[in-house]
Order: structure tokens, then C-alpha cells, then sequence
């Protein structure tokens, strides 16, 4: 890779969370029974009449503007033309050369890099439908629930230049997104997909090498492993001597491997032509000034706000507000217990980890923002130690019950009291005269084994400053 420099382009799709399609009123929702969600509309029946969908519209230019795009005020839909059985129309009605947003960017950073990608266009679209394939009776199957479900298609220019950057593109994008609330985002249910142009090119080249396209990447996990396979696979055929293909290809995540569907499509080769059935789209400034009017907090302003509000570290603020979710649900928490810093430790760390292992989201947990405020506020009094905090909080995790009430139904209040800990402290070193031995000998371990058998004596319950003070008081005597 050292010779080479690569160069990617990403197509995101994105499902618009609106109620109905974008042509008709069939509802848009995901998971009904197949083909119970369309009409001769959706479906594309001849001599049906489209009506556009003019919350699409809405939240298209809610997107442009969210990405610093100009929004054009005159735009028009295309009919795109191909064959396949996803549209039993045989086109897509899109946009070609007047697309609803233009000219943007977005910035994020890479590392300690800031990096700013330009986005090339934003268009609508109709989805297809869904095609499933039988490898063993070698049928397909079809669902045209999906057909004319509203779509973006976000197009960014070729400014990336590995795995890296395009995920963090995406990770940036999708977050932008959320927070529009203009898209539910859910990879896993195809509605944020994206397609990489990827192209390879000897150090110092100004000319393009030529690009395949991967096709409908729907994880962050995928997007990562097949631009690797296929910056690899690009190297390997070049130094071996071999042309690179203009292909639309597929990748496998299954087996880690991607493969050739078709040569890749030119813009002619779709025979684009305005679409005569929709009227074109004619923005005002007022309509333009009023969805900008509505935007929320983005994550970049909202990161610089905890930065000096909450004054936490850049990295803390990034973590937090990168997902709108997790950002609510701060919020909630310091609202309530007035430790930021805390609320922010607990989300990233155990929290997170949990998160993960379980596959749900921090709203789809047991554990509600006011009841981890008052786990902290419990720490921060003092009640109870921070190694307790975890043990209940892992109750808390399971079963969604309230901080004070696992302490109180377990016990586990800490103990202050200094004449209390002093009895421990004292009986704990008389029973080990050879870790005191090692601590007047100058070895600092031996405090740490002291300590820890002192906490174990107290289930946990000694608080942990009175312990070290006064154990230090028996040792120096």
C-alpha cells in the first residue's frame, strides 16, 4: 500500500422517515407482510398519477442545509431507466441534472486531523423493492412494500482516502441525521446503506485510477472490511500486470469476500429524461428561511456547547454528542445530579460496554437517565463507595430498579465511621506482621495488599479515604 494512495467516494442512500410514500398515501413503515404496503401508484401501473410528497421535500432540504449545501430553488424528478424486477416500471423516478442540494461539505476528525469532505449533491429518490434471491430453487422473490419509500441519496465528491475516513465520514453523517431526525438510521434494517467508489493510483498520480462501485454496504463493520478487501484486490491486480474494471460489485460479509455483479453504469447508460407526470419543485427563499429556522442543535455546535457549559475534555463531548440519543439522555441525567463529568465517565465506560454486549441502545436499557443521576448523587454523598456503585449498577442494568433501593434492600450503605474502620485497620495488620514488615522496608505494594484485605473484611463498605488515612496512622506509629 506504501506505493499507492487510495481514493473513495461514497453514495449514502438514506430512508426518509416519513408517514407515506413518496408518490402516494401507502404507508412507508418497515416489517409488514410482503406486498401489503403498496398500490398501482407505488407499483407503477400504467396510467396512475404520482403526487410528490412534500415532507420529502422538506426533509431533503432540511439535509442540504445541515451540510452546508446550496439549495436550488428550481429543481425537477427524472425518470431513470434500468430492468430489473424491483420496479416492475422499469425505472426509477430520481433526479439527475438539477438536484434539490449541492455543493456542501462535512468535516469531522480523523485522528488529530480535521478532515472536510465535499458533498457533491443531495437528491430524492423512490426505492425499489426488495429482491430475494432462493439459491436453491434458484427463484426470486419480490416484496414491493419498499417500492417508493422516500429516499436521499447523499453523493460525496472523492475526498477520502481510507477505510478510516470513509467510516468516520459515514459515522459524521449518520449522527447529522439522527439529530435532523429525518431518518431512523437503522442500518440493520437497509435504511442507511451506501454504495463505495473506490479507485487506486500510484503516489504523486493526478489522474484517477478507475473505480468500481460496491453495492449496498449496510454496516459499519462491512463498509471497513470491503474497502480493504478491495484496495488489496485493486494492488494485486495491477502489480500483477492486469487491467482494473469499471464493475459494480458485491461484497460478502459472510465469507470476506467481494466479486464482480456487472460492468459499471454510465449516467447515459440509464437514457435519464425529465419525469412528465411531476411538476418540477419551485423553493422560495421564505420556504428555505423557515426549514432552517427549525433546525436543532447539531452535534459540532452541541460539542463545543459541553466543552464550555459542562467544561468537559474535547474527547468526553465528541463521545457523547455523536449520537442524539445518547446526547438526550446526558442531559437528562446532569440535569438531575449536577455532575457532568461523572455522567459522562458512567456513558462511555461500564455503560457503553454493557450496551454493546446486550446489542440495545441507551434508551432501549433497563436504566433511566434520573436513576444513574442518582446512583452518582449517592457516590458523590458519599453513601456509597464507587466499587459498590458498579456492583449496583449492574443490578440496576438487569433489572431497571432504583439506585437507593438495591443499596437498601443489599445493605450496602458505606461505612464512615472511623472507629468502626479503625477496629478493621488495627485487627488486618496485626494478622499480617509481614506485609507491615515489607511497608517499613519500603515496599509501596504492600499497602495496596493491606488495603484490599481491609475492603474485603468490610464487604466493600469502608469507605476508602478514611481507610487509607487511618491505616497509614496504625503503620507510621
Amino acid at each position: 500500500m506504501k506505493n499507492y494512495e487510495v481514493v473513495i467516494g461514497l453514495e449514502v442512500h438514506a430512508e426518509l422517515s416519513t408517514k407515506t410514500k413518496m408518490y402516494c398515501g401507502c404507508s412507508a413503515a418497515f416489517g409488514s407482510d410482503p406486498n401489503t404496503h403498496c398500490c398501482p401508484i407505488c407499483t407503477g401501473m400504467p396510467g396512475v398519477l404520482p403526487v410528490l410528497n412534500g415532507k420529502a421535500v422538506e426533509y431533503a432540504v432540511k439535509a442540504g442545509l445541515a451540510t452546508n449545501c446550496e439549495i436550488a430553488r428550481f429543481s425537477k424528478q427524472d425518470r431513470k431507466n434500468y430492468f430489473y424486477p424491483d420496479l416492475p416500471k422499469a425505472y426509477q423516478t430520481s433526479q439527475y441534472d438539477l438536484p434539490l442540494c449541492k455543493n456542501g461539505y462535512i468535516e469531522f476528525k480523523v485522528g488529530d486531523t480535521q478532515k472536510r469532505v465535499g458533498i457533491t449533491r443531495i437528491h430524492i429518490e423512490e426505492d425499489a423493492g426488495k429482491l430475494i434471491h432462493d439459491a436453491y430453487t434458484g427463484d426470486t422473490l419480490v416484496d414491493m412494500n419498499r417500492c417508493a419509500v422516500p429516499l436521499i441519496e447523499i453523493v460525496s465528491e472523492p475526498d477520502m482516502r481510507s477505510a478510516e475516513e470513509a467510516i468516520n465520514y459515514m459515522q459524521t453523517l449518520k449522527s447529522i441525521l439522527e439529530y435532523l431526525e429525518i431518518s431512523d438510521c437503522k442500518m440493520q434494517e437497509g435504511s442507511l446503506r451506501c454504495d463505495v467508489n473506490l479507485s487506486i493510483r500510484p503516489i504523486g498520480q493526478k489522474e484517477f485510477g478507475t473505480r468500481t462501485e460496491t453495492k449496498n454496504l449496510n454496516s459499519f463493520k462491512s463498509i471497513q472490511r470491503a474497502i480493504e478487501f478491495e484496495i488489496q484486490r485493486q494492488i494485486d491486480e495491477i502489480e500483477a500486470g492486469r487491467q482494473i474494471f469499471q464493475e459494480t460489485r458485491r461484497w460478502d460479509d459472510d465469507k470476506g469476500y467481494g466479486y464482480a455483479m456487472r460492468s459499471k453504469e454510465d449516467a447515459h447508460d440509464y437514457r435519464y429524461f425529465p419525469e412528465p407526470d411531476l411538476a418540477p419543485i419551485v423553493l422560495s427563499d421564505e420556504y428555505i428561511n423557515e426549514i432552517k429556522k427549525e433546525l436543532p442543535e447539531m452535534p459540532h455546535i452541541k460539542k463545543q456547547r459541553y466543552m464550555s457549559e459542562f467544561n468537559l475534555p474535547e474527547y468526553d463531548s465528541e463521545q457523547i454528542t455523536s449520537s442524539k440519543e445518547v446526547a438526550g439522555y446526558f442531559e437528562k441525567a446532569v440535569s438531575i445530579c449536577n455532575n457532568p463529568k461523572a455522567v459522562a465517565n458512567w456513558i462511555m465506560g461500564d455503560f457503553a460496554k454493557m450496551l454493546n454486549e446486550s446489542d440495545i441502545t441507551v434508551n432501549e436499557s433497563k436504566i433511566l437517565p434520573e436513576n444513574l443521576a442518582k446512583l452518582i448523587m449517592l457516590t458523590d454523598n458519599q453513601t456509597i463507595s464507587s466499587a459498590i456503585a458498579k456492583k449496583v449498577f449492574i443490578d440496576m442494568f438487569e433489572t431497571g430498579k432504583n439506585a437507593q433501593d438495591i443499596v437498601n434492600e443489599k445493605g450496602l450503605v458505606q461505612i464512615t465511621d472511623e472507629g468502626a474502620i479503625k477496629q478493621i485497620v488495627e485487627r488486618i495488620v496485626s494478622e499480617n506482621a509481614q506485609s507491615v514488615a515489607d511497608y517499613k522496608a519500603g515496599k509501596d505494594k504492600a499497602i495496596g495488599f493491606l488495603v484490599g484485605q481491609i475492603m474485603k473484611e468490610s464487604k466493600g463498605k469502608a469507605n476508602p479515604q478514611v481507610v487509607n488515612k487511618l491505616l497509614l496512622e496504625v503503620l507510621n506509629k
